[in-house]
């Protein structure tokens, strides 16, 4: 080559070597972004596997791939219904020998029980980025749980947990399992031709509807046992030997929490049973079928401390139950023991009372130093209702404690003059005092005679001297507070504010629109024993726990609520001594002389009739409230004849039980 060619050939190498480098410095500067990461891809995974909505799923195979993991899922997922799991990107590696490769950690969180501890793993995807720098996943089962395999579903066995008691004063229980026999109709028992006749025949034996139960006969399985009621042991209202004797009866015996009777503060404490399926519906999966749980009263409104928390455990399986692998368990956790105030004595003292009186009725003891409700009884005139603790009727004369505070709060005392005449108009409408109202005590009196003898007119005459805000305030001083904060549910009292005229005046005598419940008047009493407004306690909340909600069956307050409370104006121990004597009165020179010859510390009471009906068929409401030593008790009968003569012999009846 001539040195002319070698100078070509050179330049073309220079040219050819030039044109690579440019295409070189062009490439550079194109690549110059970074390319994109997986962080959406994995975003986005981690959102379609904790939805279930696989439509945005990045997965390589695209519609077929989010079509087979959303029917993986859906099988897999179905015995951990209605469980949902939160499921985060934990950690994203990039491929260290190649940058289009990643694999992503997944954490899973399943929140399946009411405690803090939850269910969590990790599983992991393998990601690759197409030559449109496009991050997609590739679909496996592994994605929903650890070493998941096509075809394998997860599974849950709950182990109940063991119940807690309701516990009273003391530490006395109250509530435990208790043996029962579960009585019905065995189909294995008795001919399908005969099946009918047998349920009607039990259910008439039972006094329940023959109809309903013999259709739940007939449509349960041919060999199911149906059961037409539970029955504790030992309860003599039910023959159990007759029961068995009919044909197709079976008795299975089993335990249920239970108090020590039937009627054992019932309907405050509530019942336990099956669980219904609203309740399993609402306890987002805390409760299944087959669960016990609190039916009523403070065994639902306490029901999740009470039941504990059930055993769990997880199994990986194929659909038919082969090769099973357990994935998690947890141990059952027991409940912890509902505690009262109620005093175990006193309940059945209060039930034995009421036991025998047909119309609604309650007998309330609160223990005044701490506010403790020791008995709270409902009679079975109530139709199950808590009538003790929940009752709202005219409080009637037993209300004059509050009026008489509102009274002396105007600058009055007890041996202040009082006008008690015959009769009394208020604008066109005439008030009376009650029929056998001691002529001797009319004129004027002073305000311990008119307490003591209950005179209606000297209290409305008096009316422009306490007007209605002096009463309610009065009405809270002394624990009628209409939204008071209790730890069970409770209405205590309410004195409506819009009233003036004709409604003040039947105010003043605890008539109009008063309303108290046997609750709000035994804490009256215990707040004039302890010379300081008492809040009522039933419940003791466990240590560190939240109060429940009352539940939707119960009511808390009659009251419309407000933006805040009225405060409470404290019952000064001047005030209450003042009533005390008042309250006195009645029993040494009143219409409870009955009460004198009591034993143990002297009683005070005041007396309380309360009209209500269309006139000319007026019933009355009864009241007697009393407080011996520390002890106040409230006695109410729906309908009777007055205070002393309907509810006086209940009252002297339930303080003699007292005394032991």
């Amino acid at each position: 080559m001539t040195f002319a060619g070698e100078r070509a050939a050179h330049a073309r190498r220079l040219l050819v070597g030039g044109i690579a480098l440019v295409t070189v410095a062009a490439g550079l500067t194109a690549c110059s972004a970074e390319p994109p990461d997986p962080e959406s891809a994995t975003k986005a995974l981690a959102s379609a596997l904790a939805s279930g909505n696989f439509a945005k799923a990045p997965f390589a195979g695209g519609a077929a791939d989010a079509s087979a993991a959303t029917a993986a899922r859906t099988a897999a997922y179905e015995g951990l219904a209605p469980w949902e799991p939160q499921v985060a990107v934990v950690s994203t590696t990039i491929d260290e020998q190649d940058e289009d490769l990643a694999t992503v950690t997944l954490g899973y969180t399943w929140d399946i029980d009411e405690s803090d501890a939850d269910w969590t793993y990790e599983t992991h995807a393998k990601l690759a980025r197409d030559d449109e720098d496009v991050w997609h996943a590739t679909w496996s089962p592994s994605l929903l749980a650890p070493d998941l395999v096509a075809g394998e579903v997860l599974t849950v066995a709950r182990a109940r947990a063991d119940r807690a008691n309701v516990l009273g004063a003391g530490g006395a229980v109250i509530v435990e399992p208790r043996r029962v026999h579960r009585l019905g109709i065995d189909k294995t028992r008795v001919a399908a031709a005969d099946q009918d006749a047998a349920a009607r025949a039990l259910a008439r034996e039972l006094g329940i509807d023959a109809d309903a139960y013999a259709t739940r006969v007939a449509e349960a399985g041919e060999k199911a046992f149906v059961e037409a009621i539970t029955i504790r042991e030992g309860d003599l209202g039910y023959d159990l030997a007759r029961l068995r004797a009919l044909a197709g009866v079976n008795d299975v015996t089993d335990t249920l929490p239970l108090a020590p009777s039937r009627y054992f503060a019932r309907p405050i404490l509530g019942t336990v049973g099956p669980a219904t399926a609203e309740i399993i519906e609402k306890s987002d999966g805390a409760v299944a079928a087959g669960d016990l749980a609190g039916l009523s009263g403070l065994q639902r409104q306490y029901d999740a401390q009470l039941r504990g928390l059930p055993g769990v455990t997880i199994t990986a399986s194929q659909p038919d139950g082969a090769a099973p692998r357990q994935l998690y368990t947890v141990a059952p956790t027991p409940g912890t023991p509902l505690t009262t105030t109620l005093d175990v004595g006193l309940q059945q003292a209060a039930e034995s009372v009421v036991a025998t009186v047909a119309p609604a009725s309650a007998v309330v003891a609160i223990r005044p130093s701490t506010g403790d409700v020791l008995a709270a009884a409902s009679g079975l005139g109530g139709e199950g209702m808590s009538t003790a603790t929940l009752g709202q009727f005219a409080p009637g004369s037993t209300f004059k404690v509050v009026s008489a505070l509102a009274l002396l709060r105007s600058g009055m005392t007890a041996d202040s003059d009082t006008t008690c005449p015959a009769t009394v108009s208020v604008d066109g409408r005439s008030f009376t005092n009650f029929p056998e109202y001691p002529t001797d005590k009319l004129g004027t009196i002073p305000l311990r005679t008119a307490f003591a003898n209950s005179c209606n007119t000297a209290f409305i005459s008096a009316r422009d001297t306490a007007d209605q805000d002096a009463l309610i305030d009065a009405a809270g001083s002394l624990g009628l507070a209409p939204d008071a904060t209790l730890a069970f549910p409770a209405f205590l009292g309410d004195v409506p504010a819009d009233s003036d005229g004709t409604d003040h005046a039947a105010s003043m005598i605890g008539q109009g629109r008063v309303l108290a419940s046997p609750l709000g008047m035994a804490t009256v009493a215990a707040s004039v024993a302890h010379g300081a407004t008492v809040v009522p306690r039933l419940v003791v909340p466990a240590d560190g726990a939240a109060t429940p909600e009352p539940t939707d069956d119960d009511t808390a307050s009659s009251a419309e609520p407000t933006d805040a409370p009225r405060p409470i104006d404290p019952l000064t121990a001047d005030e209450a001594a003042t009533l005390h004597q008042l309250m006195r009165g009645v029993v040494t020179d009143g219409g409870a002389t009955f009460l004198l010859d009591l034993p143990g510390d002297e009683v005070a009471a005041k007396t309380g009739t309360a009209q209500f009906g269309e006139a000319g068929n007026l019933q009355n409401h009864v009241w007697m409230i009393a407080i011996q030593g520390d002890l106040a008790v409230a006695v109410f009968v729906d309908v009777g004849e007055y205070g002393s003569t309907t509810a006086g012999p209940l009252l002297e009846q339930f303080l003699r039980a007292a005394q032991g």
